[in-house]
């Protein structure tokens, strides 16, 4: 009787373990060595030109970027995987409602859309994790010298350039992986294993052609050439990673944006084929490894969500949003980023309904939501006393340029 090598799976694993992802609900599957990805070499550049934007870890970590043995010792290979969200066309909000927290009968709502990935009740880190934990646990019992990490975009892991050498799909020009079959509306997960498995066959070309429409729909103009994201333009950057105040001059291209961005995945072809496709009764495609599942409950669209109401939210104190929104995506900005965008959001509205709730946080206690507050009561109108009124007792420097800014040459100035 012969032993195995430590690294050497059994012949069954690779079909053992593509069922199992597909019944724990991950649709695309596939291989990759765990090598340098060629992208590492555009990385450099990009953090050199400044599109990292404040997220030091980029060049922090960039060593292990280049090596996913920093990510698992010994790694010899990356299970990749697509968790489908949502892709069903957004909710129209009602002209007119009855909408909470001073809204007039009538009125229309005021109102903030949100990525897709966040429509739901949950993270997907904590939806996706267990599950790859679940993988991990086969991956063990069957080779019990084997080590295996999940991976769920929390590491320093190029899981799009992986992506692509499993064979997933190819980098669009909106910088997300895209599949002919499923478009982009999915996660991508990665685990990776000192097993040396059989690698799927890259995808090397890309399907794009002369088509422009994601770089032409971006309102912030945040794509520097094709297939390159400033982050510091970019919408879904500004309204979840970044701290401070969202520049003046892209508040107006922020739009009624309050938590990320779908422009670039709404307005690709590939999205709109995938949608009918998995709408189809033949959307089990021949040449899809795993899937389509349906979509996880815990990432259907909640109603709330999609879209919310901003006058609520502007009203929450830190335990109300807390207690709203602790398990969810919307949870990283934290109050202060949250009530920023809605701030931005509301003022870009320009809807008075808004105005009642903006000038109860002129006093709020965070500088960074007092400043866009400001900002959107300039938009909307009708309240230069109010900040006026806050000048006289503002000590943050950049909440008193806010405010001096509106009553000098904003809407304000008009009335």
């Amino acid at each position: 009787m012969t032993s195995r090598a430590p690294n050497r799976p059994p012949a069954d694993l690779v079909e053992t373990l593509t069922k199992q992802a597909r019944d724990l609900g991950f649709d695309l599957f596939g291989i990759a060595p765990a090598v340098t990805p060629e992208g590492f070499h555009r990385l450099i550049p990009w953090i050199e030109a400044g599109y990292a934007a404040e997220m030091a870890y980029f060049q922090d970590r960039l060593a292990a970027y280049a090596d996913p043995g920093q990510v698992l010792a010994d790694a010899r290979s990356l299970i990749v995987l697509t968790y489908p969200y949502a892709n069903r066309p957004r909710t129209v909000p009602p002209e007119s409602d009855i909408s909470g927290g001073g809204t007039e009968p009538g009125a229309p709502p005021v109102t903030g859309r949100i990525a897709r990935y966040a429509w739901g009740a949950a993270d997907y880190h904590d939806l996706i994790h267990p599950k790859l934990k679940r993988l991990r646990e086969t991956i063990r019992r069957a080779c019990p010298g084997a080590n295996a990490r999940g991976v769920v975009d929390s590491a320093p892991l190029m899981e799009r350039e992986f992506a692509q050498l499993a064979g997933l799909g190819w980098a669009g020009k909106n910088s997300l992986l895209l599949n002919r079959q499923r478009g982009s509306y999915f996660f991508l997960a990665c685990l990776l294993t000192t097993l040396e498995l059989p690698p799927s066959q890259a995808q090397t070309t890309g399907h794009c052609g002369t088509c422009t429409r994601c770089l032409d729909a971006c309102p912030t103009a945040a794509f520097a050439a094709p297939g390159v994201v400033d982050s510091r333009r970019c919408i879904s950057y500004l309204t979840i990673e970044h701290r401070g105040p969202i520049p003046r001059e892209l508040r107006a291209g922020i739009g009624d944006w309050l938590f990320g961005c779908d422009i670039c995945q709404e307005v690709c072809p590939w999205n709109e084929h995938a949608a009918k496709r998995l709408g189809a009764a033949s959307a089990n495609a021949a040449d899809s490894p795993v899937g389509p599942p349906p979509t996880d409950p815990e990432l259907l669209p909640r109603p709330e969500r999609d879209p919310i109401e901003l006058v609520d939210l502007l009203s929450l104190d830190e335990a109300g949003f807390r207690d709203r929104f602790r398990a969810s995506p919307l949870w990283r900005p934290r109050r202060r980023g949250i009530l920023r965008n809605a701030a931005i959001c509301a003022g870009n509205a320009r809807n008075p309904a808004a105005a009642p709730a903006l000038v109860r946080l002129l006093d709020d206690t965070e500088p960074l939501i007092r400043g866009a507050v400001a900002w959107a009561l300039g938009e909307i109108g009708g309240h230069r006393e109010a900040i006026a009124s806050r000048l006289l007792v503002e000590t943050d420097p950049q909440v008193r340029h806010e405010i001096e800014t509106v009553l000098g040459h904003g809407a304000e100035s008009a009335t």
